[in-house]
């Protein structure tokens, strides 16, 4: 049976509307980093190499190699690590440019060494790139967290922030990092701004 992140990891990608605590145990992506807006054309090559080594993964087997334990799968969704440079923490309003973030694809568990360098392989053959270079293999576990779904423009994203801030500081909690993560449920090339569905995530420190 093909493995839909969806119906089978409904707690990860399916959150409720306001915030509440969940636990992400330690998980597999494929990554590449950068700084500026967004909405230019370097941050969509960058997603572009994302897609090109997380389909190189889910083909393999039609291309002559069969991952030991690999299964049928949809392809899980963008997922990005936000901060901002010195300069645009020091600022009084977003200003886009100064982003850094880390983006990323999750990828399934039978994922090993060996099939990281067989998808970088593929993708070099299939479209090759000078972005591939930067793009990297890594283990994340962000552990007790606060999620929130958001619906809407990634502009109105602060009125779901301030709800997770409030929820943290009522249940006494501290957030561990000043970053946040957000997973993208929405094609945004296909969906009407308003219905955009955003998942946005803090980590939070123990008790």
């Amino acid at each position: 049976m093909k493995h839909e992140y969806k119906k089978h990891e409904k707690e990860l990608y399916c959150p409720k509307d306001t915030p509440h605590l969940l636990r992400v145990p330690k998980q597999k992506f494929f990554c590449i980093e950068g700084q500026g807006d967004p909405n230019k054309e370097d941050f969509t090559e960058r997603v572009g190499v994302l897609y090109t080594l997380s389909y190189a993964v889910r083909m393999m087997p039609k291309n002559g190699f069969i991952p030991n334990g690999y299964f049928e799968y949809t392809v899980y969704p963008l997922e990005g690590i936000w901060d901002l440079t010195e300069n645009g923490r020091n600022l009084t309003y977003l200003d886009k440019n100064e982003l850094l973030y880390t983006i990323m694809i999750r990828q399934p568990d039978f994922v090993t060494d060996e099939v990281v360098k067989k998808a970088f392989e593929i993708a070099h053959k299939k479209k090759p790139d000078s972005l591939l270079k930067e793009a990297y293999f890594t283990e994340i576990e962000d552990g007790l967290s606060v999620q929130i779904l958001h619906t809407g423009s990634y502009d109105t994203e602060p009125q779901s922030f301030n709800k997770m801030i409030d929820f943290i500081e009522q249940n006494n909690y501290k957030r561990r990092l000043l970053t946040h993560r957000e997973i993208y449920l929405s094609d945004v090339r296909k969906t009407e701004t308003s219905k955009l569905k955003t998942i946005l995530r803090y980590t939070i420190e123990d008790k």
